[in-house]
């Protein structure tokens, strides 16, 4: 296949601001039409009513101190102007209702769609990286939040531009000098927002690394699963002052920036308020020379007052819009990023393993920054057949089940399905043949059905097969004896405590392994069967009753076994002993034995912890 046929993995730069506004336009029309013709609307009104209101309260006083002040103009004006202020006082509540839904409706999207692209990554690469990691929590801060926000920062930025615009009209007509020098008295705040806004967006990015160290030490010590061995060792005060010392970190790098905030504020802030109080004696002055009138001078004070609080309005509302955009450049990032490995347009179908698996000259490292994990490795899976996989710890047998599961793309070489490359297989095609027992397998805060019946989600409400899986990893009985029986929570997390108790319980180790065991046998026509430690944590009695179900279960199927424990895969068709990142020998278990290589040793190494010790003796 050439490169052409499989799309770009590679990682670009992220979206400038133009593009992030095109985003969240189409994502707020998108997701919520109808709430964002209504804040619009009201935006406009609310734009309109400040400046009818001050030529109204012009009109009112201009006729008041005319002579003939009794005409029938007066309360028409004076009731319009009253119109104008029921109005004023009622359009925020309807404006309000608008902007909540049409901000829970664009967040809800924003959401989803971040968590569609989150698990739409094919492989493990991004969740192992911690740039990405950083990135990916920044958008998730700012996904549902952030697009809501940037869509009512540029309704408010027009609005308040709009009024600003025809009170500074108002202020050209009474004195266009006077109007220059206040627009101009704006400028300094507007670059001074725009410049903190960016300081913001950088902070943010510095201080990520430790609010996630921050939270990781808080799960440390508000954990159940930590809580006896922070105990025992007494490290609770150390993780306690390691999350304070981060903690204190963050705030200095905030403290820092309010500073910068502060000083940079107060320059365009004095400047801002000379120019108001210069307006102000102006307009005096222009009174006792009947340059102006009464209603000239509540019109020329209510247009300074507004321009200049739009003004500052204008710019926090740039500056907080723009600092959204940047955080929102993350979000963007993330979910238009592409995929993490490449996959074919149009890949080829998914049979059946029917000959077997081939790894053909396998080379792999997690980055040109790493070593080598794997060097060199060729290896044939015959279908049907039960290879086991054993070794030092780092010599890449976790590695080389990632590869299997195309959770990563081999650096060199290739791994083969029946003879087609993983590459030109669609990735999810690929898994549902696959099922999977791990030692690192997922305890979910989530009833014990579910727990089970995550392991084919295509029958997460077949009780009947849910318990014949349980049947069969030995912990049926366990489960169905549970306060709700298969409807128990398996966490106290979530439970509530009810009349009889907290509906939640907590599993023994050993209990949830066969809890991950059951999830791992749901999947009936699973054509490759992956067991990586599938009996750790197990008592002997235990294990052997494990391996024995799992020996009739992977009868007739290809399995792959990977195990420290020498003993539980001395049954395998063929072991494979990995080295160094490289095969260095294979063969059944009379046959390594008999060659006294490295497998030899690692076996007779093991069984001298099962043979009697020399007794004690005493003095």
């Amino acid at each position: 296949m050439s490169p052409s046929d499989r799309s770009d993995g590679a990682a670009g730069r992220g979206p400038g601001q133009v593009a992030a506004v095109r985003a969240v336009v189409r994502l707020a029309v998108r997701a919520a039409p109808g709430p964002l013709v209504g804040v619009v609307l009201a935006a406009v009104v609310e734009a309109a009513l400040p400046v009818l209101a001050a030529w109204l309260t012009k009109a009112v006083l201009d006729a008041l101190a005319a002579p003939g002040a009794g005409s029938t103009g007066v309360p028409v004006r004076a009731v319009a102007l009253a119109g104008v202020g029921v109005a004023a006082s009622l359009l925020p509540q309807v404006s309000q209702l608008w902007r909540a839904e049409l901000g829970r409706h664009v967040g809800l999207s924003a959401q989803d769609g971040l968590y569609a692209a989150v698990n739409g990554l094919v492989g493990l690469g991004r969740f192992e990286d911690p740039a990405a990691l950083d990135r990916l929590r920044l958008a998730q801060q700012c996904g549902q939040d952030t697009p809501p926000q940037i869509v009512a920062g540029a309704v408010g930025l027009a609005r308040s531009a709009a009024t600003m615009a025809a009170f500074s009209v108002s202020l050209v007509l009474l004195n266009p000098w006077l109007a220059l020098a206040v627009l101009l008295s704006a400028v300094p705040a507007l670059l001074t927002e725009v410049r903190l806004a960016r300081a913001r967006v950088g902070t943010a990015l510095t201080v990520s690394p430790l609010e996630r160290r921050e939270s990781f030490y808080g799960f440390l010590l508000g954990s159940v699963q930590t809580a006896k061995e922070i105990r025992l060792f007494g490290t609770g005060d150390h993780l306690r002052a390691s999350m304070r010392r981060d903690r204190a970190a963050i705030n200095a790098t905030h403290r820092r920036l309010d500073r910068r905030a502060a000083l940079a504020q107060t320059g365009p802030a004095l400047a801002a308020a000379a120019t108001g109080a210069g307006g102000l004696v102006w307009a005096v002055h222009a009174v006792s020379a009947g340059q102006l009138t009464v209603g000239d001078v509540a019109l020329l004070l209510s247009g300074v007052a507004a321009v200049q609080s739009g003004l500052a309005g204008v710019a926090v509302m740039v500056a907080v819009t723009h600092q959204h955009l940047e955080l929102f450049g993350h979000y963007l990032e993330v979910t238009t990023r592409g995929p993490d490995l490449p996959v074919r347009r149009q890949p080829l179908p998914t049979g059946g393993l029917r000959r077997g698996i081939e790894l053909r000259d396998v080379w792999f490292r997690y980055s040109d920054q790493h070593d080598w994990v794997l060097r060199g490795v060729s290896l044939t899976i015959p279908a049907g057949s039960a290879v086991a996989l054993v070794g030092d710890n780092g010599a890449g047998k976790s590695t080389l089940v990632k590869l299997l599961c195309r959770f990563y793309d081999p650096v060199r070489g290739s791994i083969h399905w029946d003879g087609t490359d993983l590459r030109d297989l669609a990735p999810e095609e690929l898994r549902r043949r696959m099922g999977g027992i791990f030692q690192d397998f997922m305890r979910y805060d989530l009833s014990a059905a579910e727990n089970i019946g995550l392991g084919d989600v295509a029958h997460l409400d077949d009780r009947d097969r849910i318990r014949a899986a349980a049947a069969r990893a030995g912990i049926d009985g366990t489960l169905a004896a549970l306060p709700r029986g298969y409807d128990t929570l398996l966490s106290r997390t979530f439970a509530d405590e009810g009349a009889d108790g907290p509906d939640g319980v907590e599993l023994s180790g050993g209990q949830w392994q066969r809890v991950g065991l059951a999830r791992g046998l749901l999947r009936r026509d699973a054509d490759l069967l992956i067991l990586d430690e599938p009996s750790s944590g197990l008592d002997p009695e235990a294990e052997y009753e494990v391996h024995r179900l799992l020996l009739a279960h992977r009868e007739r199927r290809t399995s792959l076994l990977v195990s420290h424990r020498l003993n539980a895969v001395r049954g395998a068709d063929r072991i494979v002993v990995l080295r160094g990142g490289r095969v260095v020998e294979e063969g059944g278990h009379e046959e390594l034995m008999g060659r006294g290589g490295r497998y030899a040793a690692l076996f007779r190494r093991q069984a001298e912890g099962y043979a009697d010790a020399p007794a004690a003796v005493g003095p």
